[in-house]
């Protein structure tokens, strides 16, 4: 299983990023997908994650700023991020609690993408 997280970048204080993290390989099913981030010299925290049945939960600094979506059929997440501050500023990362045909559920991460937040 791998899971290809895009859409980081550059971008200005104020502006908008849509982030995608797709899930390939011999999939049965994924239960709760997130993401998590990464500033410099800080620990990893959870931005957001959604179930299966599409039950989201926010961290407190970005509610009402981002929105996490998954599209089931396409084993994606995304993450629309509105209204960034240079704090947003962090490497993202996907995660996803996946079964396989041959192994448990267990829990996979992506290999992040940079999002910069700056004027």
């Amino acid at each position: 299983v791998q899971l290809q997280a895009s859409g980081g970048g550059l971008v200005q204080p104020g502006g908008s990023l849509r982030l995608s993290c797709a899930a390939s390989g011999s999939i049965l099913y994924i239960n709760k997908m997130s993401w998590y981030r990464q500033a410099p010299g800080k620990q990893r925290e959870l931005v957001a994650s959604i179930t299966s049945t599409a039950r989201s939960n926010y961290a407190d600094s970005v509610k009402g700023r981002f929105t996490i979506s998954r599209d089931n059929y396409k084993n994606t997440v995304y993450l629309q991020m509105n209204s960034l501050k240079p704090e947003d500023t962090a490497i993202y990362y996907c995660n996803a609690d996946i079964k396989t045909a041959i192994a448990p559920i267990l829990d996979y991460w992506g290999q992040g993408t940079l999002v910069t937040v700056s004027s």
